[in-house]
């Protein structure tokens, strides 16, 4: 074993200056990517969607016979939305601390601007239409804005002054309605945009959407209207279009108060979203964390068996109508199961994505029917009366807002972490953390793994012998192991498996073609010639066998690198229920099996090497092997957030450190530039489990070689 000690610092720092001279020709290599070449990747990425889209839509409300089988877990399916959304469990309901700032006046209602917390420091403004000349109270609706900015000199007015129209119609026809501004355009403007063009990857990890922000919103606004004696709190309905639709079906869907619901363009369907590209046309606000994998009908279905009318366009770009009718199908199906077929509608007009009148004129009257009990014909067309900056409610935003920066605190992160007393409670502890891994980070992971391997090549050239191996994770991905040692080398004493990231899969074409010029194709490239004579003397003298692997994403399965094409490839991930870096890591998975079937590696120790991000989802991927005999890691992020691999939830149990334990539990794990000091839970934790100092070891490279690193 001190062989191989001696022999990989003497790889890592040739390797290190390797990367200095290839960082030099990443254009060279990224320019022999072919567009043949990225328009196969894409095309294969394309099939992949489609057939996850196909799998969660097929499981979606198929297997119900009878209504019975619905509402059997209709409690189930609820809760775990409020999870989704980030609820569950469900924060406390404190003080809404209700303040009236100023009324306007009409001959026919009044408005009163208003503001409550949510929760305390998230503050959400509103107008409420009060009808004058009330006899009793009154029915509700609780309008949702969509994205309509206001704004007047800088100043934020709020998008509820641009949906002011509805409210003022509802008042005139003897409703009660709260309009309320959403966390981005509101006066206290938030953000909705996070994945979409912040980089705020973090989210997935942490389980935020500010969708479920605009829920929770939207429940305690309900709370406020139970206390005003104008309402009936029995008759209360909501609605909004476009955004507003989307949290019109948070709402309606989490909370049995709202008996009538009629989201206008705020739902279709995954084959929209995720296959036909309408993900891109939306923010953040639009989508739960989709732990569970639904396909949104199943949101849908949640209404029943209350009133709800779904209300659309017929050439909405970013709700196209063949997804929006068949969301409303198989919702349909349940209200027919169930003998209330009169309780839902699909309203289309024609148009595109608008607030048209026709739209209008028929919520007003399914309200009319299902509140008021009402078929009266309307007279009055829904029109905006007041100059949007008189329906302000702050003339000066108050210090103690959170709703800026709401997403760091919303969803809470577990932790902090203290060393585990004993070997018992380590082992109930990862118990724990493999089971949450397993039901609700990798949840996407197929659940019949079958490891699939095939020889694609192999050349020999100058001493070495590079071959190649296809592997397939699952259906439309297919990646390639390959695997380069000394021609005459039977059995090597250790195979070092290297995890690639981009650049590094740039760095090791480059090196391959000039070792295989006439050999397996794949390759391109130029590496200085004294670095490749460098790698050759080292395999040469050293009996070793290294393996090189990219996981999806990465290399030959590249996609168009384009910023914002691929920041939509990694919604879509997102919308199904995945990340990309959590699906990469189970291609590593599939790479540590994998190695372990070619001919001369079965029993061979298995070393693996990563770097930055990557390091982290070897960790993690590493606890779903048996595999590994050590872990070769460095400058490994300390936490998910801000700059780690986005998996699913994960923050909500655990992070990098914790992780990192589990692995040095089970395999040594040596840490290259990442100083000791910043990771206390780690060290504290072998020390706690009595662990030999072998099983975690800090070290640091020469500076010049981890110089060239950077």
């Amino acid at each position: 074993m001190k062989t191989w000690e001696n022999g990989m610092q003497l790889m890592r720092i040739a390797g290190m200056t390797v990367l200095l001279v290839w960082g030099a020709n990443l254009a060279i290599a990224a320019e022999a990517s072919s567009p043949a070449d990225t328009a196969a990747a894409d095309a294969k990425l394309a099939a992949y969607f489609a057939a996850e889209t196909a799998r969660l839509r097929d499981a979606c409300l198929t297997d119900l016979k009878t209504i019975d089988d619905w509402t059997a877990k209709q409690g189930e399916s609820r809760r775990q939305l409020f999870e989704m959304l980030g609820l569950d469990p469900m924060p406390p309901k404190t003080d809404l601390q209700p303040v009236v700032t100023g009324r306007v006046d009409h001959p026919e209602f009044t408005v009163e601007k208003l503001h409550f917390q949510s929760r305390p420091g998230l503050y959400v403004t509103g107008n409420l239409y009060v009808p004058k000349n009330l006899t009793g109270p009154a029915p509700a609706v609780l309008y949702v804005c969509g994205h309509g900015r206001v704004v007047k000199d800088g100043v934020s007015l709020g998008n509820k002054t641009h949906y002011q129209h509805h409210g003022a119609w509802l008042a005139r026809h003897g409703y009660v309605c709260l309009t309320i501004d959403t966390l981005q355009l509101g006066e206290i403007e938030g953000i909705h945009h996070g994945t979409y063009r912040e980089g705020r990857w973090w989210w997935l990890s942490r389980g935020y959407t500010p969708a479920g922000v605009e829920a929770w919103n939207c429940i305690r606004a309900l709370d406020y209207l139970e206390t005003r004696p104008e309402v009936d709190a029995t008759r209360m309905g909501v609605t909004g279009r476009s955004g507003g639709g989307a949290y019109s079906w948070w709402i309606s869907a989490l909370d049995d108060r709202i008996q009538a619901a009629i989201p206008v363009a705020g739902i279709t369907d995954l084959e929209n979203h995720v296959v036909d590209g309408v993900v891109t046309g939306h923010c953040d606000c639009m989508f739960m964390v989709n732990t569970y994998e639904w396909d949104y009908p199943q949101v849908a279905a949640l209404n029943y068996p209350r009133s709800l009318l779904i209300s659309n366009t017929d050439r909405d770009r970013i709700f196209p109508i063949d997804g929006v009718y068949r969301t409303y199908m198989k919702a349909r199906h349940l209200y027919d199961l169930g003998g209330v077929p009169d309780n839902i509608a699909l309203n289309i007009t024609a148009g595109g994505h608008v607030d048209t009148q026709e739209l209008q004129t028929h919520a007003f009257r399914w309200f009319d029917r299902h509140l008021k009990q009402s078929d009266r014909l309307l007279e009055i067309p829904a029109t905006k009366l007041f100059p949007p900056e008189s329906l302000k409610v702050f003339d000066e935003l108050p210090g103690d807002e959170l709703n800026t920066k709401i997403d760091e605190t919303f969803v809470p992160v577990a932790g902090p972490f203290e060393a585990p007393k004993d070997f018992s409670e380590w082992i109930q502890q990862t118990d724990g953390w493999m089971k949450t891994l397993k039901e609700k980070t990798f949840r996407a992971w197929p659940s019949q793994v079958s490891l699939e391997i095939e020889a694609r090549g192999q050349a020999t050239s100058d001493g070495l012998t590079l071959q190649q191996y296809m592997v397939k994770p699952q259906q439309n991905v297919e990646l390639t192991l390959h695997i380069l040692k000394r021609a005459d080398l039977e059995k090597p004493e250790v195979v070092a498996l290297k995890i690639l990231d981009q650049a590094e899969w740039e760095d090791f074409s480059a090196i391959a073609a000039a070792l295989f010029p006439g050999g397996v194709g794949g390759f391109s490239g130029e590496a200085d010639p004294e670095e490749v004579n460098s790698l050759k003397k080292l395999l040469n003298n050293q009996p070793w066998a290294m393996a090189y692997f990219a996981p999806r994403g990465v290399g030959p399965t590249r996609t168009n690198p384009d910023s914002k094409v691929e920041t939509q490839n990694l919604r879509r991930y997102y919308l199904l229920g995945q990340t990309l870096a959590g699906m990469q890591t189970l291609d590593i998975v599939h790479a540590m099996e994998a190695v372990r079937l070619e001919d001369t590696l079965g029993d061979v120790p298995l070393f693996v090497e990563a770097r930055g991000n990557m390091a982290v989802q070897v960790v993690y991927a590493s606890l779903f092997s048996r595999q590994v005999r050590r872990l070769d890691l460095y400058e490994v992020p300390t936490s998910h957030q801000p700059d780690g691999p986005a998996m699913l939830n994960v923050l909500r149990f655990l992070d990098v450190p914790q992780a990192l334990a589990m692995a040095a539990f089970r395999n040594p794990v040596v840490l290259y530039n990442s100083p000791e000091d910043q990771w206390g839970y780690l060290t504290a934790t072998m020390k706690s489990l009595k662990r030999s100092e072998k099983q975690l070891q800090f070290r640091e490279l020469p500076k010049a070689a981890a110089a060239e690193t950077k």
